[in-house]
């Protein structure tokens, strides 16, 4: 027997233009130009500049409501995949008023020049070889990497060179060649290590007394300098504290990345696009949102005259209701695309402006110990929103201050409670222990649990393993390390 029976159900979907303004907001501003540019170029409803009249939305709401008035259209059958596919976005340009005056976009000139590889090939067509030893050296040109060092073993290089090149020879000759190829500019290149690389630096200056107690350093006690044993440096090579002072001053000057200082280099240089910015005027904080967030977009009139030429038509065959389909999907589009773009606009200066005045002790000085802690719930119950659109506002913008441009991410942290009972943020703690290992003898760098017994005098009472974290994350390295003679 059949059973039937009624069941409700309740769930949450996202509505299109809910998706495409969560997608929106996180972009930063030079995607955001990009995925308009797109949006323009796909949508021909949708274009850019000012209109000519400022009665034209009225004129289009009237008439695409009296247009269709009647007509089966079934508006579900709207496609918005168009705008909200994440397609890879073409290049080109739109309208130079999209812009504010203020934020002309920058075209930056790239000088045009040969590889670091191709600049070591030129310098062997000077070297006199004959056509193995070319051929060695050529292939042992193309295993430089980008830090101007080998780091094959020899006896690969020579399997290499057998199944690829047909040549069949020993690392004895490779070696020479090898010796050939570190012979070129810059100094210290085609090395297999980074003592090897020193030592050739080394060798290529002009001899004196404390170059030669360098070399003999690292030839014969790379471990113990590496680690700083200064010590057994002394007594290794009876030397005195300022003979050692001086062989590694020496070695201080040299390059450990020989292929870095080429100026051939070319490499893509991200240039960052600033989405806020926050300036002070009279001892108060003022919030701008960069003008190529806010493009001046509207409705194609030339698609509004053709919703005239329907209306007024007396026949109305099924091609012509086609095309109206047509263009009221496109114009529906466009008019959530610009709805979408100004919820953008506010979201993004509510969310920027609630961290403002949350931080606001900070922008007005500057000082990294006057951030308070903050994580992303705070924002978002200031703003009533949610923790989702708080982060993705702060992963990927930028905003410009009187201290050099953040990323906004930066300015959340986690808090801890000092002696005091207060919270103090984690960046406030950070920005003290780098002060305190900046301030120390160099000649006897303070240990991590000395560092924790500072901050604990200072009011912040940590663990020595939470130091060891922080400092990590600073980029210090460990005391040992931090020892100068």
């Amino acid at each position: 027997m059949l059973k039937q029976h009624l069941q409700f159900k309740l769930s949450q979907k996202l509505s299109p233009q809910q998706i495409q303004l969560m997608k929106l907001i996180q972009l930063p501003t030079q995607a955001f130009e990009q995925r308009l540019k797109q949006e323009l170029e796909e949508n021909p409803a949708l274009e850019g500049g000012k209109e000519e009249s400022d009665s034209m939305e009225d004129e289009f709401d009237d008439l695409y409501d009296s247009e269709l008035e009647g007509e089966n259209i079934n508006t579900e059958d709207i496609n918005i995949d168009d705008y909200l596919s994440d397609d890879e976005i073409p290049d080109y340009r739109t309208k130079a008023n999209n812009y504010s005056a203020d934020d002309d976009e920058k075209s930056v000139p790239y000088a045009a020049g040969t590889s670091f590889n191709q600049y070591l090939l030129n310098q062997l067509n000077t070297v006199y070889l004959n056509d193995e030893e070319w051929s060695i050296a050529e292939f042992l040109v193309g295993s430089v990497d980008e830090s101007g060092y080998i780091r094959r073993p020899l006896a690969d290089i020579m399997d290499d060179l057998a199944f690829t090149q047909n040549i069949y020879t020993n690392e004895n000759t490779i070696e020479s060649v090898l010796k050939t190829v570190q012979a070129l500019d810059p100094p210290g290149v085609a090395a297999r290590s980074l003592e090897e690389c020193l030592i050739i630096q080394l060798k290529r200056k002009e001899m004196n007394p404390d170059i030669e107690r360098a070399i003999s350093i690292l030839e014969k006690s790379f471990e113990q300098f590496t680690k700083k044993h200064y010590k057994k440096l002394l007594q290794k090579h009876n030397i005195t504290e300022d003979e050692l002072k001086d062989g590694i001053s020496e070695i201080e000057k040299l390059n450990p990345k020989p292929g870095g200082s080429y100026a051939g280099n070319n490499r893509i240089i991200e240039h960052v696009v600033p989405d806020f910015s926050i300036r002070i005027v009279e001892s108060e904080l003022e919030l701008t949102l960069n003008g190529r967030n806010a493009p001046e977009l509207h409705v194609s009139r030339e698609y509004n005259n053709m919703l005239k030429g329907y209306k007024d038509s007396k026949e109305k065959s099924k091609s012509q209701k086609d095309t109206v389909m047509f263009i009221k999907q496109k114009l529906d589009a466009a008019k959530w695309f610009i709805d979408a773009i100004k919820q953008r606009q506010q979201t993004l200066f509510i969310t920027m402006n609630a961290i403002m005045v949350y931080q606001k002790e900070y922008f007005l000085t500057g000082d990294e110990r006057n951030l308070r802690p903050m994580i992303l719930k705070d924002i978002a119950d200031e703003i009533h929103m949610d923790v989702s659109t708080v982060s993705r506002v702060a992963n990927s913008k930028y905003v410009d201050t009187p201290y050099g441009t953040k990323l906004i991410k930066e300015y959340f942290s986690e808090s801890m409670k000092n002696v005091q009972g207060e919270d103090v943020s984690t960046k406030e703690i950070k920005k003290i222990l780098e002060t305190v290992i900046i301030d120390e003898v160099k000649k006897k760098p303070l240990t991590d649990d000395k560092l924790a017994a500072i901050l604990k005098e200072k009011g912040y009472p940590i663990a020595r393993r939470t130091v060891a974290k922080y400092r990590e994350q600073l980029g210090i390295p460990v005391a040992r390390l931090r020892k100068e003679i």
